[in-house]
């Protein structure tokens, strides 16, 4: 089984604990700002009376700077190789997660609102610059594998950040403790990250020529690659690509879905379901638990579908999309009739909601490489700029229409609002999306 281990499964593994870090540090305010305004909580450490409109605009903040960032970013991957941005964003918000505490006591929610911001600048570069890194280092047959295990980490670090964080919010350390930890982590493994990563097979000097071939076979030869290499984006073929758009599409409806249950999930299981800070922090944490092992679970199901070839890539990259987008529809539903006394059913759903949306990284994730190998970057960068709005507009619709956290009724409008929007963007993937190589990946002759 190892033998068959190459450099591409090292970068696969450091690009995992990269993003299971980067996304620690996404999620660390969901669970602290539940501590922070509430002493009961942890009557040790200060209380700042912040209204649920400055809690909203505290949990949506980090997406504008988030959005702000995406197309430069991806422009820069391909421009100056992935491995440098992500180094970037590793250290940057690393420190500002170290001085959150901080600024809360010396600015309040305004310096703390800035900091998130600039954070999301910062974490503006992981997608795109993880999108160019795996198109260079991913054959087409482990395209599937390779972006699963890697996305994973999203699921892994925001797992492991909100089961800690109730842990670390509940001793001694206080609330805290929970960016101390975090930034630490993350400037550690930007270390190991700097010496172990490689942002092409090119800048591997260890690797060997079965490999080389492997990766290369897919790329076509050395001359097209520089020309290639040398390409301008084609804005105008980008935007006038209806596959493109589909994918948007799908893209924007499924963070909806994820970025109200991620960033109102801990508000929910303490205002409904009633439980306290520990037990809350692990509820929010076990969909992405689940989330995690699932994409497994998915991948290895897609390895064994393609090795019988069952499927197309297309039914395939539809099946499973369908299967993350259609199941929390369902459940989403359901779950808004859910209150304190169906607490073991509510966890449930959300569990299986959050959870069996990772098939989702076999359907649409991926196919920004599917479509362009040569700007996967930067569609990337694009889909995920759009996508991420509703990273701003969902908290912010979450606090205009849940008045009253306590209103069952208030949240089942949120839920059934979500699953409309997985509808939608599902079936707009199915009728119009591509799974080819477009025309303008290539230089023309």
């Amino acid at each position: 089984m190892f033998q068959n281990l190459g450099f591409r499964h090292l970068q696969t593994l450091l690009l995992f604990g990269t993003m299971s870090v980067v996304y620690a540090l996404r999620v660390n305010l969901s669970v602290a700002i539940v501590v922070m305004t509430d002493k009961q909580s942890n009557p040790d450490f200060e209380e700042y009376a912040w209204s649920e409109h400055i809690k909203g605009l505290l949990l949506s903040s980090f997406f504008i700077g988030y959005v702000i960032a995406q197309i430069p970013c991806g422009y820069l991957s391909r421009k100056c190789g992935g491995k440098v941005l992500l180094l970037i964003c590793l250290v940057s918000c690393s420190l500002l997660a170290i001085l959150t505490p901080v600024c809360a006591t010396i600015g309040s929610w305004q310096l703390v609102l800035a900091s998130r911001i600039l954070q999301g600048i910062f974490q503006g570069a992981v997608f795109p610059s993880v999108h160019t890194i795996l198109s260079k280092w991913s054959p087409v047959d482990e395209r599937a594998l390779m972006s699963s295990c890697t996305y994973s980490g999203c699921q892994f670090g925001t797992f492991v950040m909100l089961a800690s964080s109730g842990v670390l919010a509940a001793s001694r350390l206080g609330w805290p403790s929970i960016f101390y930890i975090s930034g630490t982590v993350g400037l550690l493994w930007a270390v190991i990250f700097k010496f172990f990563a490689c942002g092409s097979p090119k800048e591997c000097r260890r690797l060997s020529e079965r490999e080389h071939e492997l990766i290369f076979s897919h790329w076509g030869n050395s001359e097209l690659q520089v020309r290639r290499n040398s390409m301008h984006p084609p804005w105008t073929s980008f935007f006038k690509s209806c596959p493109f758009w589909a994918l948007t599409t799908v893209h924007c409806t499924n963070n909806w879905g994820l970025w109200t249950l991620l960033t109102y999930m801990p508000v929910y299981v303490k205002n409904i379901l009633h439980m306290d800070i520990e037990k809350n922090a692990l509820s929010s944490a076990l969909p992405y638990f689940a989330m995690w092992i699932l994409s497994f679970v998915f991948t290895a199901l897609s390895l064994w579908l393609n090795q019988r070839k069952c499927l197309s890539l297309e039914t395939s990259r539809k099946l499973f999309n369908t299967i993350g987008h259609g199941t929390p529809a369902v459940t989403l539903i359901a779950l808004g009739y859910m209150d304190a006394d169906h607490v073991i059913a509510a966890v449930a759903l959300l569990t299986v909601t959050v959870g069996i949306s990772s098939a989702s990284y076999l359907g649409y994730q991926i196919n920004h490489i599917d479509l362009s190998p040569n700007f996967a970057g930067i569609l990337m960068g694009i889909s995920n700029c759009l996508a991420n709005i509703t990273g701003i507009v969902a908290p912010l619709t979450v606090a205009l229409i849940v008045t009253n956290e306590k209103s069952v009724e208030q949240w089942r409008i949120i839920f059934f609002l979500a699953s409309i929007l997985y509808l939608l963007g599902n079936t707009v993937f199915l009728i119009f999306a591509n799974f080819e190589v477009q025309p303008w990946n290539d230089p023309t002759d």
